[in-house]
């Protein structure tokens, strides 16, 4: 008996030795990496700092949602209060307003904003002048460049009651209509002008996806007398489908992100009903109410739920089309 548990015994320190040599052997090729590729993570290491400094290190203040915060006491001298933020703002009287709006906004934005760019890149793919091509592109591609700001201020001169766009109503006999000020128009107003801002801008990543497809799938298709439509969408769709798919996975997990710079200069009074979404909530009961606890509490809430919509989408990509973020 003593010689089996001896040898028991040996067995095991080999494979202790066996686990530590491949750590030792594993953690030697990691440096020997490093060291070898060393400028490219340099290169990454600005950005590295960047999240860990303004994305994961205030992840330490969200303990806040779960306490009564106290400015004198600070953070660690704060009492727990467990959930209370939480129960508050699941029974509040705008708590159902709030999603049905944040929840509205985002997925009308997902819808229309997302396959326009698809559109407009495999239309311009199938362009062969290239002074025009490129005239298209800087024309679709200028909004981009405008700020939210100078994007509002747009829709507020347009849009007014002795606006152009009611001058023209006017012209045709019809009634000037409040655009800015009816609730009714205003998820419409902030997701087209989101898509005149940005589909062009969008669009570029998709260009440069169709343009690593192989010209001789092209070639072949014409040969066998596909048209230019069928050749769209059965060579330049496919091809390109696994960056739609991200991009479509990325944009579903922050489809409650509704931003809240372009919603807060388009809100006023009359249209509240329809413009109050959580990120201006927050805004109002945390920065002008001082409800710091309580809107750490609603931010994290509408954090969460980003987080779990993105993992759901992210699988059913994987199941559905086998491509995922992970």
């Amino acid at each position: 008996m003593t010689n089996v548990s001896e040898n028991v015994q040996s067995v095991k320190k080999l494979e202790a030795d066996e686990r530590k040599k491949a750590k030792r052997k594993a953690r030697a090729k990691w440096w020997k990496s490093i060291w070898q590729n060393w400028e490219l993570y340099v290169l990454i290491s600005p950005v590295i700092i960047y999240f860990i400094v303004f994305h994961y290190f205030p992840l330490y203040g969200l303990q806040i949602a779960f306490k009564d915060f106290i400015a004198s006491k600070g953070i660690l001298g704060s009492p727990w209060v467990g959930f209370k933020h939480f129960e508050r703002f699941f029974d509040s009287y705008y708590f159902w307003r709030l999603i049905k709006n944040t929840v509205g906004i985002g997925v009308f934005t997902l819808a229309v904003s997302f396959p326009i760019p698809i559109i407009i890149a495999l239309m311009l793919n199938e362009v062969k002048s290239l002074r025009y091509k490129k005239f298209v592109q800087t024309v679709i591609y200028a909004p981009h460049f405008l700020s939210t700001v100078v994007v509002v201020g747009m829709l507020l001169l347009f849009l007014k009651t002795d606006g152009l766009i009611n001058q023209a109503v006017r012209l045709f006999g019809g009634t000037p209509i409040d655009f800015i000020s009816e609730p009714g128009w205003f998820k419409s107003l902030y997701v087209f002008s989101d898509v005149w801002q940005t589909m062009g801008w969008s669009s570029i990543i998709y260009i440069a996806a169709l343009a690593a497809v192989d010209p001789a799938q092209h070639e072949a298709a014409m040969i066998d007398g596909a048209s230019r439509f069928q050749r769209i969408i059965h060579i330049n769709i496919p091809a390109i489908m696994p960056t739609i798919v991200i991009l479509f996975i990325l944009n579903a997990g922050s489809v409650m992100a509704v931003g809240f710079e372009k919603v807060y200069l388009m809100q006023n009074q009359l249209n509240m009903s329809a413009s109050d979404v959580i990120s201006t909530f927050v805004y109002r009961s945390g920065i002008l109410e001082a409800q710091y606890s309580f809107s750490a509490a609603v931010g994290l809430f509408n954090s969460i739920i980003n987080f779990i919509m993105l993992i759901m989408v992210n699988q059913i990509a994987k199941k559905v089309n086998e491509t995922s973020l992970w």
